[in-house]
C-alpha cells in the first residue's frame, strides 16, 4: 500500500509540474492562424527586439511547439524576468515582465583598487550601468571582485552586495568591501635540495618572506604568476650546472586560518650531475660544417648547461638565416649514459626552404611615422630573408632612441611555403618636453622661461630645440634643430644659434656683462652602418662689458685678446656605435672623437675630444658600463689657450659626489675656470630597479668614478691630480628627460673642494 502511495504521489507531483509549464506558455491550443500580436509589459525593451525573436509572423500558423520556442527565445535574450504568450481567438498576446536595468554600479571601503579598475572588472563579467540585472551575474560579479582582491594576497576579503530598487524598473547596485589585511608570505621552504643549500636557492626567488623595500617591491605577497617564474628560475638554474633530470615534484601552498599569513613548500628531485661528453652534427649543414661547429658553445668534459645548449641552438638557427633560411629547424637531442651520469648531444639540422620577406610591417607607432622606422632597416621586402640585417634593423631602430621597446616578429604568409611577413613591434616614449617658468626678484623684477625639446617633432625623426629666459642675470635665446635624413642616403644636418648674456645674480659680486652669439651648421655622413663622419663650420662671438668685480680670469682675457672676439672654428669628428641601444644600451660599445679647429678670427686654437664606453652583460639582470673620456685644447699662432674654451669637472656626467664644475684651477677671485686638458674614467654596475616591472628604463646602479681638469699636464696624484668617489644612483628615461639621481662618496679629495653628496638633474647622460 505504501508503495502504491509513494507511485500515485510521483504521478501527481509529475502532472502538476507539466501544468504549470503549460500553463505558463499558453494552454494547449489547436492550431491556428494567427491574425494579429501584441506586446504588454515593454518599458524600454524595443518591440521589434519581440517581434525579431518569435518564430513565427501575423499569417502564419501558430502551435504548441512554436510557443515553447518562442519562450526560449525571449528568455534567451536574457531581458526578461518572465514571459506567458496567450491567444484571445487569432490574436496571440506576448506578456513579457522585464529585468530591472542597472542604474548605478557603487563600491564602499575600498582602499586597494580604483573604483574605475573594480568597475573594468565587473563589466567583463556582464553588470555595467544601462545593462539588464541578473542575480547570477551580481554572484558571479562577487567572485570576480574577490579574484581581485586575492591576486593582491588579500584573502581576507568580505563583499556584500546590496541592490536598491529604484523607479522605472531601475536598480542601484552597492558593493561593501571589508579587505582585511595583507596575507603575508611567513614561510618558504625548500626540501629534497642536497647539492645547494635552501638560502642559497630561496636568494634566486622573486617572492620572499619580507625585507626593508618589501613595502614598495610586495615581494612577500603570494602570486601565483609569481611563483610560477621563481620555479622555473629555479628550474634554469640546476640546468644550467648539470642536473638534467631535475624536477619540482610538488607545490604546496597553505594559508593559515585567519588567511593572514602564507607557508609556501617546494618538493624537489634533484638527480645525478651529468657532464657533457660529446657533441655531434647530425643534418643537412648546407656544406658549412665548420662554420657551425665554431658556433657550438657546449664543452665536452664539462657540466651539463641548460644556457648553452639554448644559446647553440638559437646560434645555429641565426646562421641559417644569413642565408635566407628562415623556417630552419635545429634540436638539440641528449644521448643519456646514466651508469656514469655522462650525455652527449646530437644537433640535427634541417634548414627547410629558402624564404624570402614579402612585407615589413610596423606596429605599435601612434606618433611616429612608418617611414622613420623603415629608413632604418636594412631587410627590404621582396629581397631574400636575412637574419643579420634583420638584427642590426631592430638595433638601428631601438638607437632611434624614441622607443621603450623594439621586438621584430616574423610570421608565415598563409597559403605560401616560402614567405614570411615582418612585423616591427614599437612601444613609443614621450621624446619632448615643455618648460615654462616666472619669477619676480628685486634684480630680475619679472623674468620668463620657456623651453621645447622634441627629439621626434611630428613624429618625423627630427630633433628641435627653443630655449628663451628673459632673466637679467642669464638672458638667451637658443635654436638646435637636426635633420637625420637631410639627404636621402643618410646624411644628417644640424644647426646651432645662440644669444646669451649673462652677468652676476647680485650687485655685490659685480655687474659686468658676458655676451656670446653665435651659430654652427655641421653634416654627418655615414660610412658604414655603425661609423659616421662628421665635419661643419660656425661662427662665435664673445663680448666682456667692463664693471665692477670683474674675474681676474676675464681681466686677463682682456689683455690677451681685447674686450670683443670672434671665432671661427672649423669641426671634424668621427664616432662608431654598436650598443644594442641607445636608450638603455646593455652590450656594445659607442666612440667618438670630435675636434675643433679656430681657423679665423681674434682667437686661434684647436680642440679635441676622444670618448669610449662600453657595456658589458653579466647576466639578464646586471650590466657593467665603463666610460673614459680625454680633452685636449691649445691656443695657435703663440696665442694662449682661451678659458672660454676650456673643460669642467665635477657632478653628474664626470666626477660625482663634487659640486658642478667645480675642480681643477681657480683664479685670484676663487672662480673655477676649467683647464685645456681633461680626463674621466667612470664605471657602473646597473641593475633593473626592484619592483620597476616592464619600464626598463628605470635602474639603480652604483658607481666608481675618477678624474679632473688639467693646466699643464695630466697627473694621476698630488693636489692636482685625480678626484675619485664611489656611491649608488638612480637613473630613469621619465616623460620629462633622461633622469639621474646619485649619492657619493668623495674617496680622494682635498681641502679646498667643494663636497655635494647628493646630486640630482634632468637632461645627464654617463
Amino acid at each position: 500500500m505504501q508503495k502504491q502511495f509513494n507511485q500515485f504521489k510521483i504521478r501527481a507531483v509529475c502532472a502538476i509540474a507539466a501544468g504549470l509549464f503549460f500553463a505558463n506558455a499558453a494552454w494547449a491550443v489547436d492550431p491556428f492562424t494567427v491574425r494579429d500580436i501584441r506586446v504588454e509589459g515593454l518599458q524600454r525593451v524595443e518591440p521589434g527586439t519581440i517581434f525579431a525573436s518569435l518564430p513565427f509572423r501575423v499569417g502564419e500558423t501558430y502551435n504548441d511547439d512554436k510557443g515553447s520556442s518562442a519562450i526560449r527565445a525571449l528568455f534567451g535574450l536574457g531581458l526578461f524576468k518572465d514571459v506567458r504568450l496567450e491567444v484571445s481567438g487569432d490574436v496571440l498576446v506576448v506578456i513579457v515582465e522585464e529585468r530591472p536595468t542597472v542604474a548605478d554600479v557603487d563600491f564602499v571601503g575600498t582602499q586597494e583598487f580604483d573604483k574605475e579598475v573594480l568597475k573594468k572588472a565587473l563589466r567583463d563579467a556582464g553588470i555595467a550601468d544601462g545593462q539588464p540585472f541578473d542575480k547570477a551575474l551580481a554572484d558571479k560579479a562577487e567572485q570576480e571582485l574577490k579574484r581581485q582582491y586575492i591576486n593582491k594576497s588579500l584573502y581576507g576579503v568580505e563583499i556584500t552586495t546590496t541592490v536598491t530598487p529604484i523607479e522605472r524598473n531601475r536598480v542601484n547596485l552597492t558593493f561593501g568591501v571589508t579587505e582585511g589585511d595583507v596575507a603575508k608570505i611567513k614561510e618558504i621552504h625548500i626540501t629534497g635540495n642536497k647539492a645547494f643549500s635552501e638560502s642559497t636557492l630561496l636568494s634566486l626567488f622573486d617572492l620572499d618572506t619580507g625585507g626593508w623595500l618589501s613595502w614598495y617591491t610586495k615581494s612577500d605577497r603570494y602570486s601565483r604568476t609569481k611563483l610560477n617564474a621563481d620555479i622555473e628560475t629555479l628550474r634554469s638554474y640546476y640546468l644550467s650546472r648539470g642536473y638534467l633530470e631535475f624536477k619540482v615534484e610538488t607545490t604546496q601552498v597553505a594559508i593559515s586560518p585567519d588567511k593572514q599569513s602564507i607557508a609556501i613548500t617546494l618538493n624537489v628531485t634533484e638527480g645525478e650531475r651529468f657532464v657533457v661528453s660529446g657533441v655531434k652534427l647530425e643534418g643537412n649543414y648546407l656544406g658549412k660544417e665548420e662554420e657551425f661547429k665554431s658556433l657550438v658553445t657546449i664543452k665536452p668534459g664539462e657540466p651539463y648547461n641548460a644556457d648553452t645548449v639554448a644559446e647553440t641552438t638559437k646560434a645555429f638557427t641565426d646562421y641559417f638565416g644569413t642565408f635566407g633560411f628562415a623556417f630552419a629547424k635545429v634540436e638539440a637531442t641528449p644521448e643519456i649514459d646514466r651508469a656514469n651520469s655522462r650525455v652527449a648531444y646530437v644537433l640535427q639540422a634541417e634548414p627547410s626552404r629558402r624564404a624570402y620577406v614579402r612585407r615589413i610591417n610596423v606596429a605599435g607607432n601612434n606618433r611616429t611615422r612608418d617611414e622613420v622606422v623603415r629608413r632604418e632597416f636594412r631587410q627590404f621586402e621582396s629581397s631574400w630573408y636575412d637574419g643579420d640585417k634583420i638584427r642590426l634593423s631592430r638595433d638601428r631602430v631601438d638607437r632611434l632612441g624614441f622607443f621603450t621597446e623594439v621586438n621584430v616578429e616574423t610570421q608565415e604568409v598563409t597559403g605560401t611555403s616560402d614567405q614570411v611577413d615582418v612585423t616591427v613591434n614599437v612601444a613609443e616614449k614621450p621624446t619632448g618636453n615643455l618648460q615654462l617658468g616666472a619669477g619676480y626678484s628685486s634684480s630680475d623684477s619679472l623674468s620668463l622661461t620657456f623651453g621645447v625639446k622634441q627629439e621626434n617633432v611630428f613624429g618625423s625623426g627630427n630633433y628641435l630645440g627653443i630655449e628663451v629666459n628673459t632673466s637679467k642675470t642669464n638672458r638667451q635665446l637658443v635654436l638646435s634643430t637636426v635633420d637625420p635624413y637631410f639627404t636621402a642616403d643618410g646624411i644628417s644636418r644640424s644647426i646651432d644659434v645662440y644669444d646669451r648674456t649673462s652677468t652676476p645674480s647680485s650687485s655685490v659680486d659685480g655687474d659686468y656683462k658676458l655676451k656670446s652669439r653665435g651659430a654652427s651648421i655641421r653634416f654627418g655622413v655615414p660610412f658604414t652602418e655603425t661609423d659616421t663622419v662628421y665635419f661643419g663650420t660656425g661662427y662665435e662671438a664673445l663680448k666682456i662689458v667692463p664693471g665692477t668685480n670683474l674675474p681676474t680670469s676675464y681681466q686677463t682675457y682682456i689683455d690677451q685678446f681685447g674686450y670683443t672676439t670672434t671665432s671661427i672654428p672649423l669641426t671634424v669628428g668621427w664616432s662608431r656605435d654598436s650598443r644594442d641601444s641607445a636608450l638603455v644600451p646593455t652590450a656594445g660599445r659607442f666612440q667618438r672623437v670630435y675636434g675643433d679647429w679656430g681657423v679665423a678670427g681674434e682667437i686661434r686654437f684647436v680642440r679635441a675630444n676622444y670618448q669610449i664606453q662600453q657595456y658589458i652583460p653579466l647576466n639578464k639582470q646586471f650590466t657593467v658600463a665603463l666610460n673614459g673620456e680625454l680633452g685636449w685644447g691649445k691656443g695657435l699662432n703663440g696665442q694662449p689657450y682661451s678659458i672660454f674654451k676650456n673643460y669642467y669637472s665635477g657632478g653628474l656626467g664626470s666626477v660625482r659626489g663634487f659640486e658642478q664644475g667645480s675642480l681643477g684651477p681657480r683664479d685670484a677671485s676663487g672662480l673655477a675656470v676649467g683647464a685645456p686638458k681633461k680626463l674621466t674614467l667612470n664605471a657602473e654596475l646597473i641593475a633593473p630597479f626592484p619592483g620597476a616591472g616592464n619600464d626598463r628604463t628605470l635602474r639603480v646602479y652604483g658607481f666608481v668614478d675618477a678624474g679632473n681638469v688639467f693646466k699643464d699636464s695630466y697627473k694621476l696624484s698630488g693636489p692636482d691630480g685625480l678626484r675619485a668617489s664611489t656611491g649608488l644612483g638612480i637613473s630613469w628615461i621619465s616623460p620629462v628627460g633622461p633622469l639621474r639621481i646619485a649619492y657619493a662618496v668623495p674617496l680622494r679629495k682635498q681641502p679646498s673642494d667643494k663636497i655635494e653628496r647628493l646630486q640630482f638633474q634632468i637632461g645627464t647622460s654617463f
